[in-house]
């Protein structure tokens, strides 16, 4: 434990010492990542340094007590060891939480995608609303949104939509609506009343800079082609699309949804840096399962995560098991109690690891 807390001191010491180097000052992109990381320890390193302030205080105390020979400052040392020991108690569960290793992606933006999944039109109409509901989650929470792709069904909802959110601890809370999102209702189409069961699927990619993954035009192929459906006039006369094939992954990432070929691009390739980091984050964590055995965030993007049940107007995470009757609330965006309950699950796990 000692010396994850001087870790966390020395982390801090060079962080800051980092901000006074003149490389780094010119490096506008650069220094704004350390300045987050810099703020993002800094309370974590006093706490520390007060924490092994007081250890050392401690050893003092214990020196006086065993060395001394007078009985008046013995009975002083023995009283201030008891108030030292308490200040230590007070200062345990802080530790604690700060020897959890936070996820140092918790504060970056995101890109979300959303798919349709089996279930034919009941599944385009679900994603449809999981596209909504977090559109308004991100109202309510003061967020920016920004629409990068929107392939709609030709039947009604959606087949794939990529958003992307900016704000504050954005992929800290989101984090954990990756994976596959079940329904349950009767479609509107359905005469006899029976309960259908659809899906749609949530990826959830912190948005990265060209520091945090490195594309270099070697590694990629671009093609450009004419957009379809609706857009004006240039779907029809400019190549305004983009593909972009990243050759050693296979990951291909299109967008059509600006008239700019230039925007097109620019949205096309963060996506796939998003994406590439990804599957960075996946493989660690997969490399970290069998240390920490989480049901909150292992990871795997195939794994069921949560039914919406509609007949019964209840909302089930599978990951926790907990459910709540607020349907409703929920699909209009309301996910902050689903959501701290996930952070909490997920906190106890890490500490108990």
């Amino acid at each position: 434990m000692i010396e994850k807390l001087k870790k966390i001191i020395h982390e801090f010491e060079d962080l800051g010492q980092q901000l006074t180097d003149p490389n780094i000052i010119n490096d506008i992109k650069l220094y704004q990542k350390i300045s987050q990381d810099y703020s993002n320890i800094k309370d974590k390193a006093h706490l520390a340094q007060t924490y092994l302030s007081k250890l050392d205080e401690l050893d003092d105390i214990k020196n006086i007590i065993e060395n001394e020979s007078d009985a008046e400052m013995k009975e002083l040392a023995s009283e201030e060891l008891n108030t030292v020991n308490n200040d230590l108690d007070k200062l345990k569960d802080s530790i604690n939480e700060i020897l959890v290793e936070a996820d140092p992606d918790d504060g970056k933006n995101i890109i979300i995608e959303i798919r349709s999944g089996t279930g034919g039109i009941e599944a385009a109409l679900f994603a449809d609303d999981l596209f909504r509901m977090y559109l308004r989650h991100a109202e309510n929470k003061g967020w920016k949104t920004e629409l990068m792709t929107l392939n709609q069904n030709d039947g009604g909802g959606i087949k794939e939509a990529v958003l992307s959110l900016k704000g504050n601890n954005v992929f800290g809370d989101m984090k954990y609506e990756s994976g596959v999102h079940r329904v349950q209702r009767v479609p509107e189409t359905e005469s006899s009343g029976r309960i259908h069961t659809s899906a749609a699927t949530v990826a959830v990619l912190p948005e990265v800079e060209d520091i945090d993954i490195e594309i270099n035009d070697a590694d990629i192929k671009i093609d450009t082609y004419r957009a379809s459906g609706a857009g004006g006039q240039h779907v029809n006369k400019t190549e305004s699309a983009i593909r972009i094939t990243h050759i050693s992954s296979g990951l291909v990432v299109t967008c059509q949804d600006e008239s700019s070929q230039h925007k097109n691009k620019d949205k096309a390739m963060k996506v796939l840096r998003a994406r590439l980091y990804d599957v960075q984050r996946e493989q660690q964590a997969k490399e970290r399962a069998d240390v920490r055995k989480s049901m909150v965030s292992t990871g795997d993007r195939s794994a069921k995560i949560r039914t919406y049940n509609f007949p019964q107007g209840r909302v089930t995470d599978h990951r926790i098991n907990l459910t709540l009757y607020k349907l409703n609330e929920i699909i209009n965006g309301d996910l902050n109690e689903l959501i701290q309950n996930l952070k909490i699950e997920d906190h106890k796990s890490r500490i108990a690891s």
